[in-house]
């Protein structure tokens, strides 16, 4: 039986060091709906606050989807490395899940986009907060609870006006 090969869908290990904006989406394994879990869903966001403090990562946008997660994460030192951060995240919530459900969490890659000077943070921050409305689960952003920042930057532009027009490069 042929062995199946992975793509490398990285840039370079040092691309993703520094104080850089960096758009993640996380897929749940299969693209199982573990989102839609209340309790899964609020333990996912109070991982990813304790993680990224201690990766030295700002979470400016997150939400939680039934099937995936979004994440706009900021690096807070030139040290910071998003790499890192999103394998080390995704490894302890993976085997504390797994103990518990004896279940895989997430899909083997993850999607990256580093935010070039083009795209502007306000219009993906709101593309992250909008999923929900466009998947249809409720009816403006601040409906949905699994949805927020951890910086007040990220608060200021969830209170403020919704920004529209960003969709991103691969769609």
């Amino acid at each position: 039986m042929a062995e199946f090969a992975r793509k490398n869908i990285r840039l370079p290990a040092e691309r993703y060091l520094g104080r850089q904006l960096y758009f993640v989406t996380l897929c749940f394994h299969h693209r199982r709906r573990f989102g839609a879990n209340a309790r899964i869903a609020r333990w996912l966001i109070d991982e990813l606050r304790t993680h990224a403090a201690a990766c030295e990562f700002f979470v400016h946008v997150f939400c939680v989807m039934p099937d995936h997660v979004h994440i706009l994460v900021a690096g807070a030192s030139e040290t910071s490395n998003m790499m890192a951060f999103v394998m080390s995240f995704k490894q302890k919530t993976s085997s504390e899940f797994a103990r518990r459900t004896h279940r895989p969490l997430w899909q083997f890659k993850y999607y990256d986009h580093i935010l070039r000077a083009r795209d502007s943070a306000d219009r993906v921050a709101w593309y992250i907060w909008s999923n929900p409305v466009r998947k249809g689960l409720c009816a403006t952003p601040i409906d949905y609870p699994f949805l927020g920042s951890f910086t007040e930057m990220g608060a200021r532009m969830l209170k403020g006006s919704m920004v529209a027009g960003w969709t991103p490069p691969w769609k």
